[in-house]
Formats: C-alpha cells, structure tokens, sequence
C-alpha cells in the first residue's frame, strides 16, 4: 500500500500543480504521447490532399470531379477496368440505390473515371472515322449519350446523399461529444460517491466501456475530450485508494494490451503502402489513448516502443510524399517544356495543308507523352493543364480558320473543275483530231492549274474529267490505227510504182513514153498517204526516178519543165492544200512581173550600148538575157494557168 499511497500522493501533486487547467492536463507519462499524435494529425493535414484525380487526367467533366481520394487508394480498389459502360452504369446504380453512402466513395470514383476513360476513347473513335469519311473537325458533332445523362443523374443522386449523410454525421458527432462529455463528468462525480468500492469501480468500469462505445467527435474537439478524459481517470484512481493487487492486475491488462498493439505497430515497417501503414497507425493510437496507464515501472519503456515505431512510420510516409513532391516537380518541369513546344508551335503556323497535318501529328504526339507524365504539384496541376490546353486549343482554333478557308478555296476550284468536266465532255466526240487534241490538251492544263476540290468530291469529279478525256483520246487512237494500217498499203504500192518507174524502158515513140510518164505521175497522185517515217525517203527515190524519166524524154527544156511543174502541182493538189497553190500562184506572177520589168529596163539600155566602144558584144549579151527572160515569162504564164486550172476544178 505504500508504493500506491506514493504514486498517490505523486498524481496529487502533479494534479495540484495544474489545478488552474485541469482540462488541458495529463497524467504523468501520457503527455508525450498526445504530443505526438496531435503532430502526427498535423503530419497527416499537410499531406492529405496532394494526391486528388483531376478532370484533366481521366477525361471527367469538371461539375462531376469533386472527389478528393489519393491515387494509391483508388489503384487498391475493386478492378473497374473491364466493365463495358453499360456494365459501369448498372454497377453504379446498384451501388447508389443500396445507400451506404460512406462505403462506395471509392467505388463510385473508379467507375467515373473508368466511364469517361471509355467514354473519351469512343469519342475518338467516331471522330477518327468522321475525317476519314471526308469530314471536316470542325463539323464533328457527336449524338448525345443517353448512358453518360444516366450516369450524371446516379452521381448527383449519390452526391445529394453523401451531403444528407456527411451532414446527420457531423450532427452525431456534436451529439457523441455531449455524450462523452456527460461521461466525464460522470467520472468525476464517482470522487464525491459514498457507495461501496466495490460499487464505485463497477460503475467506473461501464463508463469506460461505455466511452469506447461512443463514436466519433469533431475533430478539433479531440485533444482536449482525451486530456479531460485521461486525467480524471487518474483523479478517480487516486481518489478510490484502490488497493494495490487489483491496480496492479488492472495495470498489467493495460500493459499487455499495449505491448499487442506495439507489436501492431511493428508489424507495419512490412506494408508495402506507407500510406495504408500510416492510416492503420492512426487507428492504433486511438487504441492506445483508450487503453489507460501501465504500471509507472514500464510506463516510459512501452510508450518509447510505441513511438520509435511511430517515427519511423512517420519517417517512411513523410519520405514516401516528399519523393512525391520531387517527382511531382519534375512531372511539372516536364510539362511546361511540352507546353513551351506547343507554345513555340504557334509562333511559326503552317503555310500549307501538308504543313498542318505534319504538325497536328506533332502535338498528338506531345499530347500522348502528356498522358504518360504523372501529377504536378496540386497548387500546379490545374494550371499547367490550362496552360497546355489553351495552347493545343489556339493551334486546333488556327487549323480551323485554315481548313475554312482552305474549304472555300476547294469549293471554287471544285467549279472551276465542274466547269472542264463540261467542256471535256462536250469535246469528247469530235473527229476533228488535231484542232480538239490541242483543246483537251489546254484544258488538261487548266485542270492541273487549279487546286484541289474538296475529299468527298475528288475521286469522282477526276473520274468525271479523266472519262471524257479517255473517250476522245481512245477514238483518235481507234481512227489512226486504221489510218495506219492503210498508209502501210499505200506504202507497198508506192514502193512497187518506183520499181517499175526504175525499170521503165524507153520506146521509140517520145509521144509513148510522155504518155507513159503522165500515167506514172497520175497513178503516184492516186495512191495516198504513206507513213510519216517513210515519207521523205520514198519521196526522193521517187522524184529521183521520175526525173530520169524527165532527163530521157526528147522535149525542149521548157515543155519538160512545165511537165515537171504540172506533176508537183498535182500532187499539191491532191493533199488539197489551196493556200498552198495560192502561195505558189503568187510567187510566179511576183516572178514574172519582175522579168517584164528587167526586159522593159534591158531593151532601154540596148540604145545607150550603140555610143559606146565594144557595144556589139554587150548588145549581143544583154539582148540573150532578154530572149531568156521571154522564154522563161512563157514558161511562168503556163505554170500560172495550171495552178489557176487546178483551183477551178
């Protein structure tokens, strides 16, 4: 009885000392503890926000992102990930409608993310298979999803319940601190109890039980119910006398329950979570304010246990989020360089259609390295995203005002190009070859001058234009195709006249072999066209043979010369080239005027020769020019009438 009249008289002395704050006072050995559970809590405060799921990184409309739950907790959940939406909607509807609001908060965060994870992966889906169809991104308007109006109705359902729920708690809390209050106060008044001690520690014993029974207070209310708790527990203690074997049992009890939880505690250096190891250490300082004092022997050994393995799981969770904190700032340094890319992107816009699909790819990919950098800082993260998407948002905006106006452009050139197509196919049936090549060939050239039509509309306006093109060019090749197989018998024939023209052998008779020549040039004149490549060469071994015939007839140099002309001309004739024989007409009178004036100028100047020394031999010279020019005027004027027959005829 002495060791516990001591440690009597020691808790008066102390409670002596602190009689002016008794709330606020703990009994001796218990003060250190509530020290470091308040740091702790302070610990916990300052890192129990850093980890939220912004709208940016999973797609979530903004009304809808309200949820506050650190990213460990949400990957530890029930797996979401493979539900259809259909099966997300059903499941967050089972889930709401069963109303325990408290315990699906984390279950109804996944699904929301999961939904709009595989709601903006089907968005993408349709938008890619609007482009490629010819769509232009602006005009991409997607129909309204009934399951996503279904889903927002469950959330506001389930956020309507969690106000109705975190309002009826926070009322309960207020209630369980009267309740405990009126606990304490119960303590107390068992000091000034004059019923049997028995009786009294019974009585002691269910407002303890009954205290552990009481849920939750506010939070700011905590320190200050356990201090007040603490010490008068102690003040009945001191207060009852009670006798030493059973505060000593009772002690032990404490002691044993303390070690348990200290062995707990140590068990959680193991958890692979520091966050989930710091969570379950707060729990067990609660434990431990509930358990009450330990024999004062093995009061600072057990509470030094308790807190070495509390500042090493501390140490482990302030760690865990200050390498948290730097990667979060290196995620930022690494998201204002994508942003300053983009940002770079819209100093130098792109001039040309090709330009700006190159670039879009860039910032898609910059947007898929984006989704790989984890969080930046909270005070951070919503910035830098804003940042980011109003700068991808001004390049989207850019290539929509291009793609405008590059639309207008298109749908000029796709008229412009109608246009051809008409006149193309207006031309497509001609037989005039040469005149209507060279037009399709010019319009051809138009069409490459024009630029491009809209997607939608390409393939069939140039299949349009290239078919009536086609016609034309397909009928010319049909037509020449003939042509030259016909020109291929000419050519036979006419190679077959030269050979017998080689081989000609003359008569006796000069009136035969004229006759024979005339037949010769008419059956040539006859014949046609022969091949181009073989044109010139046939041409001359002809004019070479039938000018031997020429040179073997016994004709006067005029007559021969005449026929020769005559022969030429028939052939002019035949390719029934007019202006060609009018071009020959010309030149022969131009010819022949210009001889009747040099004959007029020679026979004045006849008469000056006669004065002079030597005039015999220059009258004589001067007089054969004369006689010549009038051989060859004769000539002219029978050329002259052949061409003027010719063009009669």
């Amino acid at each position: 009885m002495n060791t516990v009249q001591n440690e009597q008289t020691g808790n008066a002395e102390a409670i002596a000392g602190h009689a002016q704050k008794a709330p606020t006072v703990l009994p001796a050995g218990e003060e250190v503890a509530t020290e470091a559970t308040i740091a702790m809590e302070e610990d916990e405060s300052q890192y129990a926000h850093e980890h939220v799921i912004l709208p940016e990184d999973v797609a979530v409309p903004e009304e809808l992102a309200d949820e506050e739950i650190d990213e460990e907790t949400l990957r530890e959940a029930t797996d979401y990930s493979q539900l259809s939406k259909e099966e997300l909607v059903a499941t967050a509807e089972k889930l709401v409608k069963e109303g325990q609001v408290e315990a699906i908060r984390v279950d109804i965060e996944n699904i929301k993310i999961q939904f709009y994870k595989k709601h903006k992966s089907e968005l993408e889906r349709l938008r890619k298979q609007f482009l490629d169809e010819g769509g232009n991104p602006e005009d991409f308007k997607p129909q309204p999803d009934g399951l996503e109006e279904k889903l927002k109705a469950l959330l506001k359902e389930y956020k309507e319940a969690k106000a109705e729920y975190t309002r009826k708690a926070e009322a309960e809390k207020i209630e369980n601190l009267r309740i405990k209050r009126e606990i304490i106060e119960q303590i107390k008044a068992l000091t000034n109890t004059t019923e049997s001690l028995n009786e009294t520690f019974h009585q002691f014993r269910e407002l303890q039980k009954q205290w552990r029974s009481v849920g939750p207070v506010p939070q700011h209310e905590v320190s200050n119910l356990w201090e007040s708790y603490n010490y008068y527990v102690e003040k009945f203690y001191d207060y009852i006398k009670i006798n030493k074997e059973l505060r000593d049992l009772d002690l032990k009890k404490n002691l044993e329950a303390k070690i348990e939880l200290c062995e707990q505690a140590e068990a959680l250096l193991l958890e692979p979570s520091a966050v989930k190891a710091f969570k379950m250490l707060q729990e067990y300082h609660n434990k431990w304010r509930e358990i009450g004092p330990v024999p004062v022997e093995n009061r600072a050994e057990i509470w030094n246990r308790f807190k070495e393995i509390t500042a090493k799981i501390n140490k482990r969770h302030r760690e865990y989020y200050d390498n948290l904190k730097a990667s979060q700032l290196k995620n930022l340094e690494a998201k204002t360089v994508l942003c300053e890319k983009v940002e770079a992107m819209l100093q130098n816009l792109p001039q040309h259609m090709k330009e700006w699909e190159e670039r879009t790819q860039e910032i898609v990919e910059i947007q898929k390295v984006w989704r790989t950098i984890g969080f930046a800082p909270k005070k951070d993260n919503n910035k830098i995203y804003e940042r980011f998407r109003k700068a991808c948002d001004e390049f989207f905006a850019h290539k929509r005002a291009y793609y405008n106006k590059i639309k207008e452009e298109q749908n000029n050139n796709l008229q412009l190009k109608l246009d051809l197509c008409v006149q193309a196919e207006a031309l497509k049936d001609s037989t005039e070859w040469k005149k209507t090549t060279e037009d399709l060939i010019n319009i051809q050239k138009r069409w490459k001058e024009i630029g491009p039509v809209p997607r939608k509309y390409s393939d069939q306006i140039w299949k349009r234009f290239r078919a009536a093109c086609d016609t034309f060019f397909n009928n010319k090749a049909a037509y020449f195709a003939q042509i030259d197989s016909k020109y291929e018998d000419n050519l036979k024939a006419k190679l077959a006249l030269i050979e017998e023209i080689e081989n000609y052998q003359f008569d006796s008779d000069a009136e035969v072999n004229f006759n024979k020549l005339k037949e010769f040039q008419r059956r040539w004149s006859e014949i046609g066209f022969v091949p181009l490549k073989n044109k010139q060469e046939v041409q001359q071994r002809y004019k070479k043979a039938i000018d031997r015939l020429f040179e073997g007839l016994r004709l006067d140099d005029g007559k021969r010369r005449i026929e020769k002309f005559k022969s030429k001309i028939e052939q002019v004739a035949q390719r029934k080239s007019e202006s060609q024989l009018n071009r020959e007409r010309d030149r022969l009178i131009s010819r022949l005027k210009k001889l009747e004036s040099d004959i007029v100028l020679w026979e004045n100047n006849i008469g000056f020769f006669a004065k002079t020394k030597n005039a015999e031999a220059m009258i004589r010279e001067v007089q054969q020019k004369i006689d010549s020019a009038k051989e060859e005027i004769k000539v002219l004027e029978e050329k002259i009438r052949i061409i003027e027959n010719m063009v009669n005829d």
